[in-house]
C-alpha cells in the first residue's frame, strides 16, 4: 500500500510518550490518526521487579562485563595509566547515567535508548539506535560467554589437572581453537532460565550479584598483599593516545547503566526505581571498577597482562604461590559471569521485544508465552545469534565493537534529555539532571571523544551494520510501523 508520507517525514516521525507508556501499561493506543479503538487490553510484560532486585541487574551486568577480562585487552595499550582510562570510562558513564535517570523516570518502559530515540529524535534514528543496542548487547554478551570459558579452564587445570582441549574452547584461528563449546552451553543455560520467567532470573541474578562481589572484595583484600608501587612505573609508558583508546575499549564495560533502562515495563513504582537503581549501580561499579584496575596493577608489570588467561585468578595464584585462592576465585568468576550474561542476554530481548511491538520487526518479536509471559521466540533467536558469535569471533574484536554500540546509545540518550526538556517540559519526572543543560552537552562530548579512540576495524564493522540496518528499515520497518497511519495496527501478539 502506497503512503501520502515523505521520506523525510517517515524519518522524523516520533511516537507519543503517552502512547508508550499506555502500551507499557497494557493499553492498546493507536497513534494519532491510526484507525482501530484505542484503550483496549494487549498482551504486557508484568511488573515484579523492586529496587534491589533492579540494582542487581544494572551491578550485574557492569561488574564482570569486563573487569574478569578486560584487563587483558586495555593494559598492553595504555599499561599502568590504564587507571585513568578507568576513571575517563567512569566520568564518561556518571555523566550519561543522570541522563539515563531522567529519560528512565520520564519514560519507564522497555526499549531503553531506542524507545527514547523514537520519543524525541523520530524513527529514523530510533531504528539506528535500536541496531546499535542490538549489536551492542548481542557482541557484549558472546565476549562475555567467551572469558567465561577461560575462567572454566582455569578452574578445571587447577582443580582436576584437566583442560578442554584447545579446539573446542576458542574461535578459529585463536591458539588452535576451532569453536568455543563452553560459551555456546553458557548462552544456553542462560536462554532456558530466560524463557522460564523474569521473577525467576531476576532473584538467581541477585543471588549472584553478591556472590561477585565477594568474590572481587576477596581478589582486593588478597592482591593488596602483594601490592608493589614500582609496578607503576613508567606510568604512562604509551602516552595519551594509549589512554584513550584503553578507555575506548573499556567503556562497554558500563553496558548495565542500559541494562537498567530495559527493564523499564517491569519495575514497580518506576519513576523514583529506574533513576535511583541507576545511580546505584554507577557508584557500586566504579569503585569496585578502579580498585580491581589499581590492585591488578600493582600487583604484577603491566606486560605481564597481554595474553594472560583468567588474568584475576592467575594473579591471586601468583601472589600466594598457592592454588586454593585461584580456584575459589574461578568458581566466583564461572558463577558471576552466568549472571552478567544473563542480563545482558535480557535486555537485548526486551529491545527487540520493543521493536516488534513497534513495527520495527517482525511482529513476532513482541509475542509473549501466555505461561510465562515472557518473549520465548524472541530468546531463542537472541541466543543462536550471540552463540555464534561467542563460538567462532575472538574476544578483542567483540569488546571493541560493543563500545562502540553502547557510545552511539549513550550519546542518544543525552541528546534526548536537551530535546525532551524543551518539547514537552510538563512531562512527569521523578528524577532531573542537575547543571542542565552542561551536563548532557558533557555526556555527548565525552562520548564523541572515546569513538574516536576506537579501532579502524570498529568502524569497518559499523559501516556493515549501518548498511543492514538501512536495508531492513526501508525494506521493511516503514512500511510495518505502527506510526504508518494508513495501515491498520496489528493485534499484539501476532507474528
Amino acid at each position: 500500500m502506497t503512503s501520502n508520507t515523505t521520506l523525510g517525514e517517515r524519518l522524523l516521525r516520533r511516537k507519543p510518550v503517552a502512547t508508550l507508556i499506555a502500551e507499557s501499561e497494557g493499553r492498546d493506543v493507536p497513534p494519532a490518526g491510526a484507525p482501530g479503538e484505542g484503550g483496549r487490553p494487549v498482551p504486557h510484560l508484568k511488573r515484579s521487579i523492586g529496587l534491589w532486585q533492579l540494582s542487581s541487574i544494572g551491578i550485574g551486568a557492569t561488574v564482570g562485563t569486563g573487569i574478569f577480562f578486560v584487563l587483558n585487552t586495555a593494559v598492553p595499550e595504555a599499561g599502568p595509566a590504564v587507571i585513568l582510562s578507568f576513571v575517563i570510562a567512569a566520568l564518561t558513564a556518571g555523566l550519561t547515567a543522570l541522563c539515563y535517570a531522567e529519560m528512565a523516570s520520564a519514560i519507564p518502559v522497555s526499549g531503553s535508548s531506542y524507545s527514547y530515540a523514537y520519543a524525541t529524535l523520530g524513527e529514523g534514528v530510533a531504528f539506528g539506535v535500536g541496531i546499535c543496542l542490538l549489536m551492542e548487547y548481542g557482541v557484549s554478551a558472546s565476549a562475555i560467554a567467551v572469558s567465561w570459558a577461560e575462567y572454566l579452564n582455569k578452574f578445571l587445570d587447577l582443580a582436576f589437572g584437566v583442560r578442554i582441549p584447545a579446539a573446542l574452547s576458542g574461535a578459529p584461528g585463536q591458539d588452535g581453537g576451532w569453536f568455543n563449546l563452553p560459551a555456546v552451553i553458557l548462552v544456553a543455560l542462560v536462554c532456558f532460565l530466560l524463557v522460564r520467567g523474569v521473577s525467576e532470573s531476576v532473584k538467581v541474578n541477585a543471588v549472584m550479584v553478591g556472590i561477585k562481589i565477594c568474590i572481587l572484595v576477596l581478589f582486593l583484600a588478597i592482591g593488596l598483599t602483594g601490592f608493589h608501587a614500582g609496578n607503576l612505573t613508567p606510568f604512562m609508558p604509551l602516552g595519551l593516545s594509549g589512554v584513550q583508546v584503553a578507555a575506548s575499549s573499556i567503556f562497554f564495560s558500563f553496558i548495565g547503566l542500559d541494562a537498567v533502562s530495559t527493564a523499564g515495563e517491569e519495575v514497580e513504582n518506576p519513576r523514583r526505581t529506574l533513576p535511583l537503581a541507576i545511580i546505584i549501580s554507577l557508584v557500586v561499579v566504579t569503585v569496585l571498577y578502579i580498585g580491581v584496575a589499581v590492585t591488578g596493577i600493582g600487583v604484577q608489570p603491566w606486560q605481564n597482562f597481554d595474553g594472560q588467561e583468567a588474568g584475576l585468578a592467575q594473579i591471586l595464584q601468583d601472589v600466594t604461590h598457592q592454588s586454593w585462592p585461584a580456584i575459589v576465585f574461578a568458581i566466583g568468576a564461572i558463577v558471576s559471569i552466568f549472571s552478567i550474561t544473563l542480563v545482558v542476554i535480557y535486555g537485548q530481548t526486551r529491545i527487540l521485544y520493543s521493536m516488534g511491538r513497534d513495527g520495527m520487526l517482525p511482529r513476532r518479536f513482541a509475542r509473549l508465552s501466555p505461561r510465562t509471559g515472557t518473549p520465548v521466540w524472541n530468546t531463542l533467536v537472541v541466543g543462536v545469534g550471540v552463540s555464534m558469535l561467542a563460538a567462532f569471533v575472538p574476544l578483542d574484536v567483540l569488546a571493541d565493537i560493543t563500545s562502540l554500540g553502547t557510545l552511539i546509545a549513550f550519546s542518544v540518550v543525552s541528546v534526548g534529555v536537551i530535546i525532551l526538556r524543551r518539547t514537552q517540559p510538563d512531562l512527569p519526572r521523578g528524577f532531573r539532571v542537575p547543571g542542565y543543560p552542561l551536563v548532557p552537552l558533557l555526556s555527548v562530548g565525552c562520548c564523541v571523544y572515546l569513538i574516536t579512540g576506537l579501532h579502524a576495524d570498529t568502524f569497518r564493522a559499523g559501516a556493515v551494520a549501518l548498511v543492514v540496518a538501512a536495508g531492513v528499515y526501508f525494506g521493511y520497518s516503514t512500511k510495518h510501523s505502527r506510526l504508518n497511519q494508513e495501515r491498520e495496527p496489528e493485534p499484539a501478539g501476532t507474528p
